[in-house]
């Protein structure tokens, strides 16, 4: 981009100087050699023709499979036609942030109506209009916990492991300390050793909560609330908003913040993104809250309208003195998500959360009844779900162990299917949709048990 930027080369050496480099080559010296390219060797150009074909034949080369019992953080859902068909309508695409509000009331609008959804959604005060994804969602709610008397962040080691990666990368900018809650047996958090940890640390800020956890297991969130907030800290809870159709919210449960990945919400899997960060807080801590939020008011008509509200706190009003650095505010898949929520409606989102979890729990009672395979927390009953506050309730998600991980993926690839995600110790993490049919799954433990045999 430097033949882009209109500065010249003595500019350029003086500001390497003011951060402490020497050379443009020195300041990008982390970057592993074998990912940093010196030129980037286009080939020579091609005519239209030529190059569709040539982009439909390495699209071609991508293997998309009819079926899938893996999640871990990204989740295959339906989405109903008429989301796609209202959110590629060409007044809705744009991912900027409305800057001159006055004359963008109708994107302002659509903000307002998630917003609105997502604090119904978490039973929370105040929702912003949306961050990039899940875990900088998570790394933004931990910053916004933390003041000059308590800098030091508890996560628990139960969460997703790049979402505890995203966190630390976010805190070590600045120079904030990030503290893991060991597991205990049962794949959840240790509530004694949290306990113990934030009694023995007064400069605790906070401490994120994943539930359903990474292992698909739902955490006692009421109690973790009620152990950090005792030790002066606030509970920042990561959630499925898809699992928010049987579980109670954050905000019931007394988490202080709620945060998740969006995608479940109408966005599919599209090989990684883009995806959704949604945000929420209560009422105290709005002012905290990252992102734009739109609030809402009447004009000089006395007409309803719209505005974009705290601006002061943004990195393009208090620049260097701004707490975060959110630009473009998604708006897009915010307005996806407001979409399939208003067209799947109440009944039709608690539907979808019921069939994840009895066919999720069918599937473990099937899977866990294998010779050589075993749930390995809990059982596979799946009781007092609604709750979360029993021995190894899951929500969608759930971990057995077999003979051979490696080779059950791959007897499962060979058959069309994308099994569920490898852990260690031949453990696999598996995940059961409202996509997933019962002749799927049955399909999928016949496969399992004749590779047994």
């Amino acid at each position: 981009m430097g033949s882009y930027i209109p500065n010249t080369k003595a500019e350029q050496q003086e500001m390497l100087g003011a951060i402490g480099y020497r050379s443009v080559e020195e300041l990008f010296a982390p970057v592993p050699k074998n990912v940093s390219l010196k030129e980037l060797n286009l080939p020579a150009g091609m005519a239209e023709l030529a190059v569709s074909r040539k982009l439909s034949a390495l699209a071609a080369e991508n293997r998309v499979f009819p079926v899938i019992f893996r999640g871990a953080g990204a989740y295959r859902h339906y989405i109903p036609a008429a989301v796609k068909r209202i959110t590629s309508n060409e007044t809705f695409i744009t991912a900027y942030t409305p800057y001159q509000a006055e004359i963008s009331q109708g994107i302002l609008q659509s903000i307002f109506e998630y917003q609105t959804m997502i604090c119904e959604l978490t039973g929370m005060d105040v929702s912003n209009a949306s961050i990039y994804d899940g875990a900088s969602a998570a790394a933004e709610a931990v910053n916004m916990c933390r003041d000059r008397q308590k800098q030091t962040v508890y996560v628990s080691a139960a969460a997703h492991p790049q979402v505890i990666e995203t966190i630390r990368t976010y805190c070590e900018g600045y120079g904030v300390t990030v503290v893991p809650v060991p597991v205990g047996p049962d794949g959840k958090t240790d509530p004694a050793a949290l306990s113990a940890q934030l009694e023995a640390d007064k400069t605790a800020a906070c401490f994120y909560l994943q539930s359903p956890n990474f292992f698909g297991l739902i955490e006692d969130a009421s109690k973790c609330a009620e152990i950090v907030h005792a030790a002066g800290a606030l509970l920042v809870e990561g959630v499925n908003p898809i699992s928010l159709g049987l579980l109670e919210s954050p905000g019931a449960n007394g988490a202080d913040i709620a945060v998740g990945e969006g995608q479940p919400l109408g966005m599919p899997l599209a090989f990684g993104g883009p995806y959704l960060g949604f945000m929420a807080c209560k009422a105290a801590l709005m002012r905290k809250l990252p992102g734009r939020i739109v609030g809402e008011t009447t004009d000089a008509k006395g007409e309803r309208a719209f505005v974009l509200t705290l601006q002061a706190r943004e990195q393009h009003i208090r620049r260097e003195k701004a707490s975060s650095n959110v630009c473009s505010n998604e708006a897009h898949c915010a307005l996806t998500a407001a979409v399939y929520l208003s067209v799947m409606g109440e009944k039709g989102f608690t539907e979808v959360s019921r069939q994840c979890h009895s066919k999720a729990v069918y599937a473990a009672q099937q899977i866990s009844a294998i010779p050589g395979f075993s749930l390995v927390y809990g059982n596979a009953a799946g009781s007092n779900t609604a709750t979360g506050k029993g021995g190894g309730e899951f929500f969608n998600e759930f971990v057995t162990r077999c003979p051979d991980a490696a080779k059950t993926l791959e007897l499962l690839e060979a058959h069309g299917i994308l099994g569920g995600y490898p852990l260690s110790n031949n453990q696999i993490l598996w995940c059961v949709t409202e996509l997933n049919t019962k002749d799927e799954i049955d399909g999928l433990v016949r496969l399992l048990k004749g590779a047994k045999q």
